[in-house]
């Protein structure tokens, strides 16, 4: 697919631009990441990442950058023993998980409809 982008837009000054708003809506259908509490859910398969095909699989960054993050760097921290379990219970867990992917979800359409409207524009300025 990016092959084929590159080769259809050129190197005009709005060529980067077409393909990024274009490799954008392509990514759309693609499921989206979700955070959730292991001990919610009972079918251990669906901890699974398909894309690295691996059994088990948690992500995180820089707890700086998110909430999520700090909780699942806590529990893991929590787990291997470097620091004292959280205090929280798996339903409160789960609540978190659940707020961020709202908020994470929220973000993206903005940024969907950011992608719309300069899309939109673009069009109609070139038309």
């Amino acid at each position: 697919l990016q092959k084929s982008l590159n080769e259809t837009f050129g190197a005009d000054k709005y060529s980067e631009a077409r393909k990024e708003v274009l490799t954008n809506m392509f990514s759309r259908p693609m499921q989206m990441a979700l955070y959730f509490c292991t001990g919610i859910l009972e079918d251990e398969t669906l901890f699974r990442h398909y894309a690295l095909n691996v059994p088990f699989y948690t992500h995180f960054t820089s707890p700086i950058r998110r909430y999520a993050d700090i909780i699942v760097h806590r529990l893991l921290s929590a787990s291997l023993g470097a620091s004292s379990p959280i205090k929280m219970e798996k339903e409160a867990i789960q609540k978190q998980a659940d707020h961020c992917n709202d908020r994470k979800m929220a973000s993206k359409r903005v940024q969907e409809l950011s992608a719309d409207l300069f899309f939109a524009i673009f069009v109609r300025v070139r038309a």
